[in-house]
């Protein structure tokens, strides 16, 4: 026995193939299409638990607002919260079965877990406001505008990549070792 080894340290598992899991994936997506007559998306979902969280503060104020008012009195009756939930508690599960689940802030050794985090908070509102104000997110015009081969999702995720590659300059130092 080495001194200062962990001997309860167990080794990740590896991922799973991604040909076969984006199989899956389109076969996920041909099931909502076949049994809910729609495509998959998050936002959708984290918006209603929004919309729930408001109503459990001021429900009128909810209802007669023009954003969440439309989703009516009772908001998570919708299929994408229990997409959004199911995603969450699937991704957990998995994560714990394949020994991957740590409570850790992945960076680069020059950036601190503050500015790190600052940088997640910060595109993650970005992101989360510029799906709603679209209407939808990333995964939703990608997947389902992409299995309906509709031009504008093509042009959006062409765009999605552009923009991401120029972005990458701006924070590419967080991650030089």
């Amino acid at each position: 026995m080495t001194p200062g080894t962990d001997h309860h340290h167990v080794e990740p598992e590896p991922y799973g193939n991604p040909y076969l899991v984006g199989v899956l994936l389109g076969l996920v997506l041909l099931a909502s299409y076949a049994i809910l007559g729609a495509g998959l998306g998050a936002s959708g979902g984290i918006a209603r638990v929004g919309a729930a969280l408001s109503m459990s503060v001021a429900p009128s104020h909810t209802l007669s607002s023009e954003y969440f008012g439309k989703w009516g009195a009772n908001p998570l009756h919708y299929y994408l919260v229990f997409m959004f939930v199911g995603t969450l508690v699937g991704g957990l599960f998995s994560a714990l079965l394949a020994n991957r689940a740590r409570i850790q802030v992945e960076r680069g050794a020059t950036t601190s877990v503050g500015r790190r985090l600052g940088y997640a908070l910060a595109g993650g509102v970005l992101v989360g406001f510029a799906s709603r104000l679209a209407q939808g997110c990333t995964s939703g015009q990608a997947l389902s505008g992409g299995a309906l081969l509709l031009s504008g999702s093509f042009v959006f995720l062409v765009c999605l990549f552009a923009s991401g590659y120029a972005a990458a300059w701006f924070v590419r130092k967080q991650w030089h070792d």
